[in-house]
């Protein structure tokens, strides 16, 4: 198989997984948290970079879409660990406690608290969240521009 048959494929995944995520924003009224943000800039980077892939005609350049997609896999994986608590997730997404503030400082907490925490699922299927779900495909995704990178013409 060719380098444009594994960057078409690539293409289309990481369009599909951003159609998702705007569907599931938009249509089904999940607003996105900030980590979910930061999981779809790498898709559309892919998705360039495959434009770039098919009108050059030059393969090597599928390895900067693996880049991208190993990019949003890590941030994918990240998010997992922040909504299973294994680790603090930024502080401008997360719940801290409130152990030792003031009333003002609480106040103030509560009133900068973003309306999508990252730390909460939001929506899941087979015991996966949606950044799981994510960083599973980018992973695959990632398989397949490496084999764009590998192919030839």
């Amino acid at each position: 198989m060719t380098y444009r048959y594994w960057t078409v494929l690539a293409i289309l995944g990481s369009a599909g997984l951003l159609l998702a995520a705007f569907g599931f924003q938009h249509l089904g009224g999940m607003a996105p948290c900030k980590l979910c943000l930061w999981q779809r800039w790498p898709h559309a980077a892919a998705i360039a970079v495959g434009a770039a892939v098919l009108i050059s005609g030059r393969a090597p350049l599928a390895w900067l879409g693996a880049v991208a997609a190993l990019g949003t896999a890590g941030i994918g994986a990240y998010h997992v660990g922040v909504e299973q608590g294994w680790w603090q997730g930024p502080t401008s997404c997360t719940s801290t406690g409130v152990s030792g503030l003031s009333a003002d400082e609480l106040l103030d907490q509560i009133l900068g608290a973003p309306l999508v925490r990252c730390d909460d699922i939001a929506w899941q299927l087979a015991g996966i969240s949606m950044a799981g779900w994510n960083a599973i495909a980018s992973l695959i995704l990632a398989a397949m521009w490496l084999m764009a990178a590998r192919s030839t013409r």
